[in-house]
């Protein structure tokens, strides 16, 4: 097992929003290649999302209801990509966090 500062922050909430942790010494393991997957996922659908939204800013033509539609699933996919952002900060060692800084 990982000790409690090494957990794996999951790309998924738990009850009531809760975010969930994932323990283990198996970075291959069946919950981490799935976590893996799921990132992967989530942010392949932020890079749609995020041309879908700049064709739709150079569009005068877009109805208010689609661009608020889109702003709400920017949103979702912004919490999830910063979720991953999160998970894999907590996963760079502590030397490649400083260099990252500057």
């Amino acid at each position: 097992m990982t000790t409690s500062n090494e957990l794996r922050l999951l790309p998924w909430s738990g009850p009531g929003d809760k975010p969930c942790y994932l323990s283990t010494d198996d970075p291959n393991g069946y919950m981490s290649r799935l976590a893996d997957s799921i990132e992967a996922a989530q942010l392949a659908l932020a890079a749609k999302l995020l041309e879908v939204a700049s064709e739709n800013l150079d569009n005068q033509d877009t109805a208010l209801d689609e661009m608020r539609c889109l702003v709400q699933e920017l949103t979702g996919a912004l919490r999830d990509i910063l979720r991953v952002a999160t998970s894999r900060g907590h996963l760079l060692p502590t030397s490649e966090l400083r260099e990252l800084a500057y």
